[in-house]
C-alpha cells in the first residue's frame, strides 16, 4: 500500500531538487545573495528523493494503485513537499525562523498567499521568484488532484467530475491520463504566458509581469511588492489581473472541450456560466453602493479587481477595502468562503457545491408537498445519487466545524475573536488576506504568534486537500 506513494513522493522530490539546483545556479549569478539556501535545500531534497526512490523502486511495477493509496499519496505529497521546499528561505538572509519559512511555503504551494515577509520592494529576486513558482506549482498540482484523484477519492461531490463520464475512450476529450496531464500543463502555461504579456502591455516591468502571471493563474495572490497589485495604479493592470483571476478560477476541462467542440462549450458547462454571471451581477450592484464620487468606471473596476481577488481566492488587493465600510467589510467576508469552479486553481467551497444544495433543497421542498412525486435531478448531464448528497454535505459539515474549531483555536493562542475568525475563514478557504488591522488586506501574518502560524498552517492544508483527504488518515480504520 505504502510503495508507489512514496515512490511517487520520491521522484517529486528529485524533481524539486533540480529546479533549485537551478535556483542555487541563478542566484550565483544575477544576485549572488542566497544560492547558499538553495544548494543545502536541492542536496537535503534530492537525497530524501533518492532515497525513497531506491527503497520503493520495486514498486513502479505494481500496477495496483487503490484508494487508500491516493489518500496516502494526496496527503504525504502536499506535506513533504511544502516542508523541503521551504529550506531556501531557511537558510537565506532573510533572518526567519523555521515557522515562518514553513508557513510561506505552505501559504505559496496551497496558493493561500498569505505573508510573513516585508520589505518585499527590496527582497532578493531570487526569493521573490521563488515564491511565484512555488504558487504556480501548486496551482497545476492542484488542477490535477481535482482531475484525477479528488473524483476517484469521491470527496465532497467530486465523484460528478470523473473523467469516466466527459473521456470516453471513443470521442470524448482525453482518454490516458498522462495525455490528460500534458494537455492540462499546455493549457496552464499557455494562459500565464499570455497573463505576462498583457501586464507587460499594461506597464509593469518584465520581471514584475512573470511573477504577477504565475501567481495569478495559480489563483495564489503573491507579488512582487507590499502594497500587492495597489504599488502600480494602473486601471490596466486592474483588468489584466480580473480577467485572469477568472481565467485561473474557471475548470481547466473545460478549456480543453472548447478546443475541441468550440466557444458554446463555455455555455454547456454546469458551473462556468453560472459563476461568471455571479460575478458580474456583484460587480454591477457593489459599484452602485460603494459610489464615492469618482466615477461609476473608475469605481466598476476598483469593485472589481478586489472582488473576484477574494471571490477566486487569489488574494490579491488594490487598496484597503475595509475603509469601504461596514456592509462591504462583510461582504467581502461572506465571499471568501465562494470559491470558484472545481477543477481549477481556486479554493473554499466552491460554486458547484452551492448549485448541489440548491438542487437537493428544491427537491427536498417537492417532495414536501407531494410526497409521491418521481423525480429524476441532474447536474451537469449526471444524475445526482444519494451518495453524492451525502458526500457534499458531510462536505460542508466537516467544513464548517473544522471553520470553527479553527477560529477558537487561534482565539487560544492570544488574537481577538475578529481576528481569529477571519484567520481561520481565509487560511481553510486559501484566501490570502483576512479582515483586521493585523491579517486584513493592508496587514501581515508576520506578528502573529508561532503557534497561530502552525495552526494556520495546517487549515490551508485541510482546506486545500478537501478536508477528508488529510483527515481520512487519523481514522484508526484506514489502517487496518
Amino acid at each position: 500500500m505504502l510503495g508507489r506513494p512514496f515512490l511517487a513522493l520520491g521522484l517529486l522530490l528529485c524533481g524539486l531538487s533540480a529546479v533549485e539546483f537551478i535556483f542555487a545556479g541563478l542566484d550565483a549569478t544575477v544576485a549572488d545573495e542566497n544560492w547558499q539556501g538553495f544548494l543545502i535545500g536541492a542536496v537535503m531534497s534530492g537525497l530524501i528523493g533518492i532515497g525513497l526512490v531506491s527503497a520503493f523502486w520495486t514498486a513502479a511495477h505494481d500496477r495496483r494503485f487503490d484508494v487508500r493509496s491516493g489518500f496516502i499519496l494526496t496527503a504525504v505529497s502536499w506535506t513533504v513537499f511544502p516542508l523541503m521546499a521551504s529550506l531556501p528561505f531557511y537558510f537565506s538572509d532573510l533572518g526567519i525562523s523555521f515557522t515562518d519559512a514553513v508557513f510561506e511555503t505552505i501559504s505559496g504551494v496551497t496558493t493561500t498567499g498569505s505573508t510573513v515577509l516585508v520589505g518585499l520592494d527590496t527582497l532578493d529576486p531570487m526569493l521573490l521568484l521563488w515564491r511565484s513558482v512555488l504558487q504556480w506549482i501548486g496551482g497545476v498540482g492542484i488542477i490535477l488532484m481535482a482531475i484525477l484523484m479528488m473524483p476517484f477519492l469521491r470527496i465532497g461531490g467530486m465523484q460528478l467530475f470523473q473523467l469516466e463520464s466527459s473521456a470516453k475512450q471513443d470521442g470524448g476529450i482525453i482518454a490516458r491520463p498522462m495525455a490528460l496531464i500534458r494537455s492540462i500543463a499546455a493549457v496552464y502555461t499557455l494562459l500565464t504566458v499570455l497573463c505576462a504579456i498583457a501586464y507587460a502591455a499594461a506597464g509593469m516591468s518584465g520581471f514584475d509581469a512573470v511573477n504577477h502571471a504565475m501567481t495569478t493563474l495559480a489563483t495564489g495572490g503573491y507579488s512582487t511588492h507590499d502594497a500587492s497589485l495597489g504599488f502600480f495604479s494602473s486601471t490596466g493592470v486592474y483588468w489584466a489581473a480580473t480577467a485572469f483571476m477568472i481565467a485561473g478560477a474557471l475548470p481547466f476541462m473545460m478549456y480543453l472541450r472548447a478546443a475541441r467542440e468550440g466557444p458554446g462549450a463555455v455555455a454547456r458547462d454546469p458551473q462556468a456560466p453560472v459563476f461568471l454571471l455571479f460575478l458580474g451581477g456583484l460587480w454591477l450592484v457593489a459599484a452602485i453602493f460603494l459610489n464615492d464620487g469618482v466615477g461609476y468606471f473608475a469605481t466598476l473596476t476598483r469593485v472589481a479587481v478586489n472582488t473576484t481577488s477574494v471571490i477566486t481566492t487569489t488574494g490579491f488587493a488594490t487598496e484597503d477595502y475595509q475603509l469601504w465600510g461596514a456592509g462591504f467589510t462583510g461582504l467581502f467576508f461572506a465571499l471568501t468562503f465562494f470559491g470558484g469552479c472545481a477543477g481549477s486553481t481556486s479554493g473554499a467551497i466552491k460554486i458547484y457545491r452551492f448549485q448541489l444544495l440548491g438542487l437537493y433543497a428544491a427537491a427536498h421542498l417537492r417532495r414536501l408537498h407531494s410526497p409521491s412525486i418521481v423525480q429524476a435531478t441532474t447536474y451537469g448531464g449526471v444524475k445526482l445519487d444519494r451518495e453524492t448528497g451525502l458526500s457534499v454535505l458531510a462536505f460542508l459539515a466537516l467544513f464548517i466545524g473544522a471553520f470553527s474549531v479553527g477560529a477558537f483555536a487561534l482565539a487560544l493562542t492570544g488574537l481577538d475573536f475578529p481576528t481569529a475568525l477571519s484567520a481561520s475563514a481565509t487560511a481553510l478557504c486559501n484566501v490570502g488576506p483576512g479582515l483586521g488591522e493585523i491579517v486584513g488586506p493592508a496587514g501581515n501574518f508576520a506578528a502573529l504568534p508561532d503557534l497561530a502560524k502552525w495552526i494556520l498552517a495546517g487549515l490551508m492544508l485541510l482546506g486545500r486537500l478537501e478536508l477528508f483527504a488529510l483527515l481520512v488518515l487519523f481514522d484508526p480504520y484506514f489502517w487496518r
